[in-house]
């Protein structure tokens, strides 16, 4: 593969100059349009195979596709279809203010996932699939884009994908969570967001631990260690660099931190990552 020079940024543009928020598409024209490029772009990807076998990565993660996959991949996500095999089934390329109902909005805030939508599920997320191919290619009218995003909002509660947030009514969770994505590239102590979030800090480890399994500082260092892996291999930063971009007081303090980690030291870790693997 290239080096991670070659990263492809993708801009959601709307089907047939319609303004439409959602495009769907088969695994046949994604054949004919992928470069093999390691992507990222500012639209939600999803992906349902019925049958056939590939294998698709994912921030630094590979995933094997099969009858009854589900890929989800979040705006920003890096990542590369590195096997499109003989998959066959349904892609939906949509923005993120299309989902229009809570609870699927919930479900598009939270990290990309692959995971096998369950035998009992499927018969229903196919006809949830169905039903959005056939209002996608219907003559746009002045409430499309309405209609659209309740359709997608069923489809996406239909799948119900595996959530690192839990139950989407955990609100502080989702608050949490939140305000990481905002301040964590400067922010490191859990105290700190208590504080923003107005709770002490045993009721919010207690909150994100119930939602995720997790501490929040598991949590924060997780988030952390991704963008640093982000920085790392896609933006091919130093590990000087990088630690000075994530808030980090010094080089050598980051790269302490990376070490506990991952287990290697950050200039390591580039060296094995700049083949071109996601």
């Amino acid at each position: 593969m290239d080096s991670m020079t070659g990263i492809r940024q993708l801009a959601y543009q709307p089907p047939r100059e319609s303004g439409a928020p959602v495009e769907t598409m088969s695994f046949a024209k994604l054949r004919r349009l992928d470069r093999g490029t390691t992507e990222r772009g500012d639209f939600h990807v999803l992906a349902v195979v019925r049958r056939g076998h590939g294998r698709v990565s994912i921030d630094f993660a590979s995933h094997p596709l099969a009858a009854r996959s589900a890929v989800w991949i979040r705006p920003g996500v890096v990542h590369r279809w590195d096997d499109l095999g003989d998959l066959a089934g349904d892609l939906v390329l949509f923005v993120p203010t299309a989902p229009a109902a809570p609870g699927s909005r919930d479900l598009a805030a939270d990290a990309s996932a692959c995971w096998t939508v369950p035998a009992a599920q499927w018969p229903l997320v196919t006809a949830a699939l169905a039903h959005l191919r056939g209002e996608a290619r219907a003559v746009p009218q002045a409430r499309t884009g309405e209609l659209l995003g309740l359709v997608l909002s069923a489809l996406l509660l239909r799948l119900a994908p595996p959530s690192s947030g839990g139950d989407a009514g955990q609100g502080l969770f989702h608050r949490f969570r939140t305000a990481v994505e905002e301040d964590f590239r400067v922010r490191h102590d859990v105290a700190h967001y208590a504080r923003k979030l107005g709770y002490s800090p045993r009721t919010l480890t207690r909150s994100v631990q119930a939602a995720t399994g997790r501490s929040c500082k598991d949590y924060l260092c997780e988030r952390l260690v991704l963008e640093a892996k982000r920085l790392l291999a896609h933006d091919r930063l130093s590990a000087a660099r990088c630690g000075h971009r994530l808030g980090f007081p010094d080089a050598s303090n980051f790269s302490a931190f990376f070490l506990h980690h991952t287990g290697v030291r950050p200039g390591q870790w580039q060296s094995e990552h700049l083949a071109g693997r996601v």
